[in-house]
């Protein structure tokens, strides 16, 4: 089962919650894939099971970086190429009403359109009990007050989603090409 985690960062936020996602989705049986939208292939997509895309929240929407990356998926919707992949989403924001949610929604419109099937936490899911994050992860990394500062990365519990997140998927990805072999 191939995993892809594929992110935008510019300052190590969203890619220290990408990297615990990646670490999550590493079940036996898993291949996962980690890449920033830099240097991840859309190509790519169509040997994956699962596919995992994560940003910044810019005043509640995707990043450019991942929304250019993502509208280069029109091939591959035309062809149906990702119809039945399971999806899910990530992502961070500067302030704690910085638009996590609205982010995440518009990370999943994307995968919609591509006849995904969305992946996200419930709240029986011990690091989401009180967290309440059930499109996937979304955390809040207070700005840094100054260039100088150290990044203000997520926390423990943060990351502890995105591991949840990540293994979550790859159960659910597991289960899907158990049934698919049948």
């Amino acid at each position: 089962m191939n995993i892809f985690v594929v992110y935008d960062s510019d300052n190590g936020h969203t890619e220290a919650l990408a990297k615990s996602v990646a670490e999550g989705a590493k079940i036996p049986g898993a291949k996962v894939y980690l890449s920033h939208v830099r240097s991840a292939r859309v190509e790519d997509l169509t040997e994956m099971d699962a596919i995992i895309w994560g940003c910044p929240g810019h005043f509640g929407s995707i990043s450019d970086g991942l929304k250019t990356w993502i509208d280069k998926l029109g091939y591959l919707w035309a062809q149906g190429k990702l119809i039945g992949k399971i999806g899910a989403v990530f992502c961070t924001t500067a302030t704690v009403h910085g638009g996590l949610e609205a982010t995440m929604l518009n990370l999943i419109v994307p995968m919609l359109h591509q006849g995904m099937i969305i992946v996200g936490l419930p709240g029986n899911i011990r690091e989401n009990a009180l967290y309440g994050s059930y499109y996937g992860v979304g955390v809040t990394c207070p700005v840094e007050t100054s260039p100088h500062d150290p990044p203000n990365l997520p926390s423990g519990n943060d990351l502890a989603l995105g591991r949840a997140l990540g293994q979550r998927v790859a159960e659910v990805a597991g289960k899907l090409a158990d049934a698919e072999s049948r």
